[in-house]
């Protein structure tokens, strides 16, 4: 994030439980997988288990490395889960890497990605038809309505509309 000297506002946090059950089921899957290949070989020693586990059946590496990617992904989402979508005024971060200028945020909107899990994503006005994705639904701690209004309140703050309401 660039204007550390700018006050952070958490418009989405993510939920626990769901990223902890990733990476346990991933580290028991890698679990598993290393053991079935490393298990006829366990008498020859631990460089031939160690040779089998890389390079014994292919299927079952990659299933090991997607299995690693995977833990490692929920081990990241976990350690943003209290904010994970947050705006300064000037942008609006989604976890630590991506972000976009509040101005340039137009809506919010509801679509099932690839795998069919609904998920909140940012429609930006930088001339290309394709949306931002910004949190999955499964993983979003509050309601979805909650997150669109934060977004849509900050971004229209900063196109020069009223965000408050000011009291004499």
């Amino acid at each position: 994030m660039e204007h550390r000297d700018r006050k952070n506002i958490v418009v989405a946090r993510l939920k626990g439980k769901p990223l902890l059950a990733g990476q346990v089921i991933c580290a028991l899957l890698f679990a598993g997988l290393a053991l079935r290949q490393a298990g006829p070989v366990r008498g020859d020693g631990a460089g031939e288990m160690l040779r089998s586990i890389l390079f014994g059946d292919a299927v079952a590496t990659v299933a090991m490395l997607v299995a690693a990617w995977g833990f490692w992904t929920c081990l990241r989402l976990w350690r943003q889960r209290d904010a994970y979508v947050v705006h300064d005024g000037v942008r609006l971060y989604r976890g630590s890497t991506l972000s976009w200028p509040l101005a340039a945020i137009r809506d919010v909107v509801i679509e099932r990605g690839g795998l069919g899990v609904p998920t909140l994503r940012l429609v930006v006005d930088d001339d290309s038809e394709v949306t931002r994705g910004l949190v999955p639904l499964p993983l979003l701690e509050g309601s979805a309505e909650a997150v669109r209004g934060g977004v849509l309140f900050a971004a229209s703050g900063m196109r020069g509309v009223p965000g408050g309401v000011t009291v004499n």
